[in-house]
């Protein structure tokens, strides 16, 4: 399906943006040297022995690499039950159980084996129905995973979609934004003219930030569906393995050899943002895609309850063995001593567990007698009620409204219900910058301008530190007014803190928490340092690298930036009156709503 009389180019040729002229130098050295010398040697010895023929299924077919299937289930048909047999009897309670259930089936048993083996046999029963309906949730995220749509070429110039699951190595494919990469791919081209891409990384390393590809200089032409009717190359690299920053391979294309590193390969797993589509060809599939390579077989995990609870079960079993102990050396004793005695027991026909002639083996079978009717001093049932509440617990978790992510519409999901108590006993958390435990979104509250201060706001922060030490005045009794100072404003000040109390809520704007009546509808044009504003306004709004896309049917503008801070400035310089809302190769187009420049003016040629 030919794409090249629909499509829209993108005219921005980043190299020109001063952000990525370091970027395009350490590409020229790499890419336009021509042959590549460096990781030459390298390719085609061991561990790198890799070979793609890139759109050339006649050639690849035979190296026979492993399909793009990928699963993360912890059974299978044939391994269910044996797996599942074994993890339950890891535990020391049903070990136990066991084993008074196959004593329940001899003679020294003094009741029925039924009232042993049925309860051990609805607590396994019970957890195995659990583990297998957890596993089978993980299958059904697999089959979508798998099931997932990649346009790809199938010939003569000619794409058209495929599941994931079908792809093999040497495909190319079209990925469009938004989409997940569906297998490493080497990146040959995208919508704009220099061959970048934006890449979002969360799914491999948690980081929301974008990163920039990069394709080679010789594959930029490949820009249409037709292009690749006779597209041939060769990737010689190295073989699959963990290393999500590391890649060395060749490529070899009109009989030329270029480096391939990292900045041209996209990993699976990430997605594309920023970019209306790109080209590549897959080169590692499936499991030895490098973010399966990272993935490890899903563990049967168990809990600091569980744990204690056979420190306890081996605890109970040692006062059980001396009290059954204890018993069954009283009952030998009195067997000896006292069995000849009593006549209307008549103990000449006494059998074998209750012999006087030997008290030393009835002792024995009365130890056996002793284990099983004392067993239930370890509970059953508290195995079978801990299998329930984990279940329940894990169904709340899924239904809880307050972990509903309301921008993505995604609930929380527990995957596996056997560490579930685990989250109510963390008492420290360890993180290693502020984005790993914030939503990462950022809000335009305060600015200093000349020295002045602007914004009467308050952050979260700030207003939960004031309310946390208004908590604590009234702990100590101390009076209310000693802290709290309030204002005719119906504000709040607190050592220096503003926060606003009051029911009239404006309507609120993501990124964009400013108030202050002396910079917004244009008041800073009154201000004594109303040129120096200006200047920090038209800097907000032109020193940056985010893309404006407008949406056609409303006119609103919303920004693709490459971190969360460039989006909330660009958000503040619109709601100051410097709207952004075009780019071009070499200029920056700003509206101006309060000066008495022209409506639409080119502010800023960016060099290269």
């Amino acid at each position: 399906m030919g794409r090249s009389g629909r499509r829209r180019r993108d005219r921005v040729r980043w190299s020109n943006l001063y952000t990525f002229s370091c970027f395009r130098a350490q590409q020229e050295h790499a890419g336009d040297a021509g042959p590549s010398s460096d990781g030459a040697g390298a390719v085609g010895g061991p561990g790198f022995s890799r070979v793609v023929y890139c759109n050339n299924a006649a050639l690849q077919k035979p190296l026979k690499y492993i399909t793009n299937y990928i699963t993360t289930t912890k059974y299978n048909i044939i391994t269910f039950f044996p797996k599942a047999i074994f993890e339950q009897f890891r535990r020391v309670a049903n070990l136990y159980f066991l084993l008074t259930a196959i004593l329940s089936l001899t003679p020294v048993c003094p009741f029925s084996p039924v009232s042993m083996i049925a309860p051990l046999a609805f607590v396994v029963g019970l957890s195995m129905m659990k583990e297998g309906l957890e596993d089978w949730r993980r299958f059904i995220q697999d089959m979508k995973v798998n099931n997932r749509y990649v346009s790809t070429h199938k010939g003569d110039g000619e794409f058209d979609y495929r599941h994931w699951e079908d792809l093999c190595v040497g495909d190319v494919v079209r990925v469009e934004k938004d989409q997940f990469f569906p297998a490493d791919l080497l990146l040959l081209s995208s919508s704009y003219e220099d061959g970048i891409c934006y890449v979002e990384t969360m799914n491999l390393d948690g980081e929301t930030n974008l990163k920039v590809k990069r394709s080679l200089e010789v594959t930029l032409p490949l820009e249409e569906d037709e292009s690749f009717k006779d597209f041939q190359a060769v990737i010689r690299c190295e073989d699959p393995n963990p290393s999500l920053y590391t890649f060395t391979g060749n490529f070899e294309y009109e009989r030329q050899v270029y480096a391939l590193d990292p900045s041209q390969i996209l990993l699976r797993d990430s997605k594309l943002r920023n970019t209306a589509f790109i080209y590549g060809v897959v080169i590692f599939t499936g499991h030895d895609s490098k973010v399966m390579q990272n993935s490890t077989e899903s563990p049967s995990k168990r809990s600091r309850i569980e744990k204690k609870m056979d420190l306890i079960i081996y605890i109970l079993f040692t006062v059980l063995v001396l009290i059954s102990l204890i018993s069954s050396i009283g009952f030998a004793v009195r067997i000896k001593l006292d069995l000849p005695r009593w006549w209307y027991l008549q103990p000449e026909k006494s059998n074998k567990l209750d012999d006087p002639s030997r008290p030393a083996l009835s002792g024995i079978f009365h130890l056996i007698t002793a284990l099983i009717l004392y067993g239930y001093l370890i509970p059953i049932s508290l195995y079978v009620s801990i299998e329930l509440v984990k279940v329940l617990q894990a169904h709340f978790i899924n239904q809880d409204i307050h972990m509903f992510d309301e921008d993505t519409g995604n609930t929380a999901q527990a995957r596996t219900s056997n560490l579930n108590e685990e989250l109510g006993q963390v008492h420290t958390i360890l993180s290693d910058k502020t984005g790993t435990l914030t939503c990462n979104q950022m809000d335009f509250l305060k600015c200093s301008i000349a020295g002045v201060s602007y914004g009467v706001g308050s952050s979260e922060v700030e207003r939960a530190a004031a309310k946390h030490m208004a908590s604590g005045a009234d702990d100590h009794d101390i009076p209310l007014q000693d802290i709290w100072e309030e204002n005719n404003d119906d504000e709040i000040e607190l050592v220096g803190v503003n926060f606003s109390v009051g029911t009239n809520i404006k309507p609120s704007i993501k990124g964009f928490s400013f108030v202050d009546d002396r910079l917004m509808q244009g008041n800073w044009t009154k201000e004594p340092n109303s040129s120096t504003i200006l200047l920090f306004f038209r800097i907000l709004a032109l020193c940056h690298t985010a893309i404006p896309e407008i949406n056609e049917a409303t006119g609103s503008i919303a920004y693709e930036a490459e971190s969360p801070d460039e989006g909330a400035f660009l958000v503040a310089a619109r709601e100051f009156g410097f709207e952004f809302f075009k780019r071009t190769q070499s200029s920056v187009f700003v509206r101006e709503k309060h000066t008495s420049s022209k409506d639409t003016v080119e502010r800023l040629h960016i060099r290269v």
